[in-house]
């Protein structure tokens, strides 16, 4: 059987996030997706979302990447929420099935208003 190989970053709050003003945190969420946002743009990120009503709340999201694991430790450093530390990047290599799971090109928000606003 033939694998296809994706590399994926869960996102991770830190036990020691930095707990800031609700005006700096929106900041630093309007950077991270305007930041993710780019990625896409650029073919790096195939796929990209936060996690809702889960098990453990300090995973924040999921990130599936074109990129080898390497390059995507460089791109997720660079990212303002996981340079503002209150993001961790845990990257993997996931292998699925070859043509199980396909990807399309969306656009995605690049602000918190971009995404509160919808269709």
């Amino acid at each position: 059987m033939r694998f296809d190989r994706h590399t994926v970053v869960l996102l991770v709050r830190p036990d020691d996030a930095p707990d800031l003003p609700q005006d700096a945190l929106d900041r630093i969420q309007d950077a991270h997706l305007a930041h993710q946002a780019g990625l896409v743009e650029q073919g790096a990120v195939l796929a990209a979302g936060p996690f809702l009503d889960g098990d453990d709340e300090r995973i924040r999201g999921f990130v599936v990447l074109s990129v080898d694991p390497d390059t995507a430790r460089q791109l997720y450093a660079n990212d303002p929420a996981v340079s503002a530390g209150r993001l961790v990047a845990r990257v993997a290599s996931w292998m699925v099935p070859e043509g199980q799971v396909r990807f399309e090109q969306v656009p995605v928000p690049r602000s918190m208003l971009e995404a509160a606003a919808g269709d």
